[in-house]
């Protein structure tokens, strides 16, 4: 399966190219750097070779996504002792929910209650961008994915449910569309729902304030908040969202040595 989400992406890079998705943001890389092309040519020779696929994943995993794998084991064990569901709001990929799904399944397998909902248009920015936003050139479509790319993550994070204890239960959903509007249905769905940690990594001012004051009623002190661009000069609408709709100065936010921009506060 990993080789085919590999295989799958690797065929829609032309089309990524023509839709012109744009993931250009300022950061510390060296600029003569070739580590990603040489990368992307080594997995291809290793997937060529057929080799197992947990031996591809183990050589190819590299510095900084084994980073993030620390980062949201960290978090992850705070919220061990407390209630709720995880709510990821901005879901691209899928990296981050396939990594929890393992958390949960090595720190709580039993607890069938910890359901992780993944919130995502899967198609990118919508058109409602303030003006700071425009100014860095952001547009609509922007941080999207490969077309109908939410199903094959729907059977990816299937089968990561089917190798952990009560495999038969289904303890995660994917909500397409914006979730500015879709986290109220799903409330009026599912009306017991408790957030224990809400994962913010939709980047733009509106939908994140919108989800944020949404959602509060559902949080309780020692819920976990987590941001993916407070304090980046190229998403300054995530700390917007949070000034005006929580206050900076009522979270005590935590950092990830190694982690740039990602962070997260317990409600107090």
């Amino acid at each position: 399966m990993y080789k085919f989400i590999i295989e799958y992406v690797f065929s829609n890079l032309k089309l990524m190219k023509k839709k012109e998705f744009n993931y250009a943001v300022d950061n510390n890389a060296n600029p003569s750097s070739n580590y990603e092309k040489e990368r992307e040519v080594l997995l291809k020779e290793i997937i060529n070779l057929k080799l197992p696929n947990h031996q591809i994943s183990t050589l190819s995993i590299s510095r900084t996504e084994i980073t993030n794998i620390l980062y949201y084991d960290k978090i992850y064990k705070k919220i061990l002792d407390k209630p709720g569901v995880i709510m990821e709001f901005g879901v691209q990929y899928g990296g981050a929910l396939s990594t929890l799904i393992k958390l949960r399944g090595i720190y709580e397998p039993y607890n069938y209650t910890r359901d992780i909902i993944g919130f995502d248009t899967f198609e990118g920015f919508t058109n409602k961008l303030s003006s700071d936003e425009k100014k860095l050139k952001w547009k609509k479509g922007d941080y999207g994915v490969v077309k109908n790319f939410e199903k094959i993550l729907e059977k990816f994070l299937n089968l990561e449910e089917s190798n952990s204890p009560l495999n038969w239960m289904k303890k995660f959903k994917l909500i397409k569309g914006d979730a500015s509007k879709t986290i109220e249905k799903f409330f009026k769905d599912y009306p017991h729902t408790v957030i224990g940690m809400a994962i913010f990594d939709m980047d733009v001012y509106y939908p994140t304030k919108k989800v944020l004051e949404i959602i509060k009623p559902r949080l309780f002190k020692g819920s976990v908040l987590v941001f993916d661009e407070l304090n980046h000069k190229s998403f300054p609408g995530e700390t917007l969202a949070v000034m005006e709709s929580i206050g900076l100065n009522n979270l005590r936010f935590n950092s990830f040595h190694g982690h740039n921009g990602g962070c997260w506060a317990i409600v107090e």
